[in-house]
This record gives C-alpha cells, structure tokens and sequence, in this order.
C-alpha cells in the first residue's frame, strides 16, 4: 500500500479523508497546523520526503478575513502550495492539492468547464487561483480538485448551521440568488482516493456534488432531513446579507472530465445529503 502525507489534518475533510486511506491499509502520515507550517519549504520537504502521495488540505478559508489579510492568506494558499509542489516533484510523490469555485468569477450561466478562464473576484480567490498556478507550475504530476459548498462530520458548516437555526428560529430567510452545488466530504474523500489510485491524468478536477441547487434550496432538503417543515425556510436576496467578500452568483462545476477519464463523478448532492445526514445531522436512517 502507498504511503500518505495529508496536510491540514485537523480540517473538515480530512476527518472523512483519513479514516477512508486506513480503511483501505495506506500508511498515513497526518499533519495538522501544528505539525507542519506550509509556509516553510524546508519544513515541507522533510514531510514529503519518503511518502508516495500528498494531499494538501492546508488552506486559509476565511473568505472575509482574507479581504484585510489578504498576505497572510497568501503565504498559505499561494506559497505553501508552492512548497508543497516542489517537495513533491523532488521526492516523486503525487500531489493532490484542493482548490475552489471562488476561483471563477461566478457569473456564468452553464456550468464551468475545468479550462475555464479564471477570474477570481475576491481576496481569498486571488491566492487559491495563485496557488492552483504554483501547483501546475512546479508539480507536473499533480491533480488539482476544485470543490465547493463543503459540509460534514468534521467542522462548522451550512448543514449544521441550519440545523442550530431550526432549533432557535420559527422561521428562517435564505439567499436564494446563488447557485452551487453542495458537497458531502465523505463523497469528495472517496473521490479523491479514487482520482489517485486509477493513476488519473494530471492537471485541474472538479470534485463538487452532482446537480446544483441555491443556499434556499439547500436549507429546505436539510429541514426535510430533520423531518422538519421545509415551508419554514424563506428565499431572500444576496444584498440582504453583505459580506465584505463577493459571493459567486454561480458556482456550479462541470464534470466531463470524469467521463473522458471513464471515472465516476460524485453522486448528486441531494443524494449524498440524504446519506450523509445520519453523520451529519444525526438522524436515523
């Protein structure tokens, strides 16, 4: 079996991600913040070294704050995956680095295709585009997986957070004006275990749920788990709740590479909601 290093280990996805490489009898090395600081290259090739596969999970994800930090945000998204990549060239790993939706400019009206020019509109945007540049830059091998919308067992996130609400609120007001594509970190973990052990082609993946759906849409299937009556949740508009970061009108991803690859992509997001919710929600199944 190969041999893992997954950077970020404290995160959300790496608690799905983690558990699914032992199950399957890899050796993993797993490196939370604490651990490994990416923005040190040296640092970064004594981790690598001696391991077949890295996934870089180490991400500045504070949209907003990244608007007034956008440095610090940087030397994370940007230059730890630049770190990475390098690392990974010279020890012969294969590297699998997570990028964003927030890379797009989020006002397409079909879904982005992987080769989609990049326009993003956001501090936090610019240094995961940065950073996916670094990435095929310096690591020819790698495989970049832009996902979107994550929830599940691992961390804070929009399905527990309309959970929390239903239990606080009678009623709830939901931007209906963005449209995206939830996606399960069960489903993206298995995903990327799958990318690495079919040797897929090297370069940009979009790793988010199937279908698409708005944040309103969304937080009626997740009163519809709870048994809850999804006439509760209200639509509302973006402008109704600012945000010192633009949010993408449009994020939903195209997934034709799978196909061309003869892969399969990640199940539709309500679907995988539906699976995910006894984990996630606690629900019965």
């Amino acid at each position: 079996m190969a041999r893992w290093l997954v950077t970020g280990a404290g995160g959300m996805l790496a608690h799905d991600l983690l558990p699914r490489l032992a199950r399957a009898g890899h050796e993993v090395t797993a490196m939370r913040r604490t651990d490994l600081d990416v923005t040190d290259a040296g640092g970064c090739a004594d981790a690598v070294d001696g391991h077949d596969v890295v996934v870089n999970l180490a991400a500045w994800t504070a949209v907003d704050d990244a608007e007034t930090q956008e440095a610090e945000a940087f030397a994370v998204n940007a230059v730890g995956a630049a770190n990475l990549a390098r690392a990974s060239t010279r020890s012969g790993a294969r590297l699998v680095h997570i990028s964003t939706d927030y890379v797009f400019a989020g006002d397409a009206t079909s879904p982005y295709a992987v080769d989609a020019p990049l326009a993003p509109r956001s501090a936090y945007g610019r240094t995961k585009a940065a950073g996916e540049w670094a990435v095929l830059a310096h690591a020819p091998s790698a495989l970049v997986v832009r996902t979107a919308w994550l929830y599940g067992a691992g961390g804070p996130n929009f399905v527990t957070t309309m959970a929390r609400l239903a239990g606080e609120r009678d009623t709830l007001a939901v931007v209906d004006d963005q449209h995206g594509q939830p996606t399960w970190t069960g489903d993206l973990a298995d995903a990327v275990i799958r990318l690495v052990d079919s040797e897929a082609p090297a370069g940009l993946w979009h790793g988010t749920g199937g279908g698409e759906t708005t944040w309103f849409g969304f937080a009626r299937a997740v009163f519809e788990e709870l048994g809850l009556d999804p006439e509760r949740v209200g639509p509302t508009t973006t402008d109704a709740f600012p945000r010192p970061a633009p949010r993408p009108a449009y994020s939903v991803l195209g997934h034709d590479r799978w196909a061309e690859a003869a892969l399969d992509p990640l199940p539709d997001w309500r679907d995988a909601l539906r699976r995910a919710a006894p984990e996630v929600l606690g629900t019965s199944v």
